[in-house]
């Protein structure tokens, strides 16, 4: 005999499924689950509700976002889904999976440094070239493509790449 909870449970599972397989308009090789944006998902009797958090609050890809996460809960056979945008706590990078951030890497992008915001702050902040490995780097601008990255460049090799800013 099945169980409302284990129903609501694999109603739940499928619905996490779902949205977590969103692509992230601005770095397409992640997904919002890799990110760390997709926060919950809530199933009550047959209504779903994800919860999502942006990486920053002026984030221009959240309505995109929500707009893919309920076009993918409608291909599950979820109708009329909500989606909640919520603010606090405040998204940070340590959110990002591991998973996360070897596909940065293998795209690329550098991917958030652990525990390096405080050296940040003071403009001691090293970042390893992406191409050649170098520790001899500068930052070029604090914003890269997406205001989520900075722009930097290896001295050694004159690559510029972009590093995923902590947050």
């Amino acid at each position: 005999m099945v169980t409302v909870l284990d129903r609501n449970s694999e109603l739940r599972r499928r619905a996490w499924d779902a949205a977590a397989s969103v692509i992230d308009p601005e770095i397409p090789v992640l997904t919002i689950a890799d990110l760390g944006v997709l926060r919950d998902v809530v199933v009550e009797e047959d209504r779903v509700e994800v919860v999502i958090t942006p990486t920053y609050s002026g984030c221009p890809a959240m309505n995109m976002i929500a707009l893919e996460i309920e076009v993918a809960l409608e291909r599950a056979g979820f109708r009329h889904a909500k989606v909640r945008t919520v603010l606090s706590p405040a998204w940070t990078t340590d959110w990002m999976s591991e998973e996360g951030r070897r596909k940065l890497r293998a795209y690329g992008i550098v991917p958030p440094q652990a525990a390096s915001s405080r050296r940040a702050l003071f403009g001691e902040q090293a970042v390893a070239c992406p191409q050649c490995g170098s520790d001899k780097t500068e930052l070029l601008s604090e914003f890269g493509s997406t205001s989520c990255k900075a722009l930097w460049r290896c001295t050694a090799c004159r690559e510029p790449f972009d590093y995923f800013k902590c947050h």
